[in-house]
């Protein structure tokens, strides 16, 4: 093992064990600013993200993507996992008293409901972080909702590195940025993926990250003008992530080889500084 790879692997070690040392509630307190939402008991589990309330509220829990059910579309393959992850959200959530609070956008464009669920036993069950820690749900982020996301990424590795859940099926293995083949192979698909930044540019207002010298076939991530205001604001420069060993999440496409649009800081984890 080099002593690169090594470091990294203390790194991972080390924030794993933060986080199960840190109790539940010290990880919910810093999920604050939250706004009030609706309240009420849940009354039937969609999925292993969604839940409807006894006053017809339909529920996304934002900030999480659990395996995907085919739900009435048509020829839609069920993801791996996806019926063991709505069984336990049911089992923390079914016929308990909730409450939603909104870090963000409150609702999307199909009328659901979106924000941090809390069961209101005592203690407190932040749901999201439970799926999480559980391993039944992967840290899914949106620009316009990034509440949370920081203990919601600490609770994901945990789960990541002890195997948990979804992250003991090969569906939903971190892929390498190196292997642009097998990543090709993932077009359409949510994926994370790791590897060390070779070039950082900018071009007409984009930001590329390519991970390897031929642009036009290896992996990319690409910022898009909103984005880059984000994360000007948020005082990070992508620019800077040049030699970086990182981590993008988000959905595979192929525009010039394979590729992810970052629309938001939180898509990139920093594993290793360069």
């Amino acid at each position: 093992m080099g002593p690169s790879l090594l470091a990294r692997n203390v790194l991972r070690f080390a924030a794993a064990a933060v986080f199960v040392a840190m109790p539940l509630s010290a990880l919910a307190m810093g999920c604050d600013g939250l706004v009030d939402g609706p309240k009420g008991t849940v009354m039937s589990v969609t999925d292993g993200d969604t839940v409807v309330l006894d006053t017809g509220v339909v529920v996304r829990l934002i900030g999480t993507q659990a395996p995907k059910l085919p739900l009435g579309r048509e020829g839609f393959e069920t993801w791996p996992k996806a019926e063991e992850a709505r069984l336990a959200l049911e089992a923390l959530t079914l016929g308990k008293r909730v409450a939603v609070r909104h870090g963000g956008e409150q609702v999307d464009r199909h009328g659901r409901t979106l924000g941090q669920l809390f069961v209101v036993d005592t203690p407190e069950l932040w749901v999201q972080q439970r799926m999480i820690a559980d391993g039944w749900a992967r840290v899914y982020s949106f620009p316009d909702n990034r509440a949370c996301l920081p203990q919601l990424l600490s609770a994901e590795g945990s789960a990541r590195l002890m195997k948990l859940g979804i992250w003991a099926d090969p569906y939903y293995l971190v892929r390498r940025a190196d292997r642009p083949a097998e990543l090709a192979g993932r077009l359409g698909h949510y994926e994370l993926v790791e590897g060390r930044v070779l070039l950082a540019d900018e071009a007409q207002g984009r930001i590329y990250l390519n991970f390897g010298r031929s642009w036009k076939e290896d992996f990319t991530a690409v910022l898009e003008r909103s984005a880059v205001q984000l994360f000007a604001r948020s005082g990070l420069d992508p620019l800077k992530l040049e030699g970086a060993f990182v981590r993008i999440r988000g959905w595979m496409d192929d525009v010039d080889g394979p590729r992810v649009e970052v629309t938001h800081p939180e898509q990139i984890e920093v594993l290793l500084a360069p």
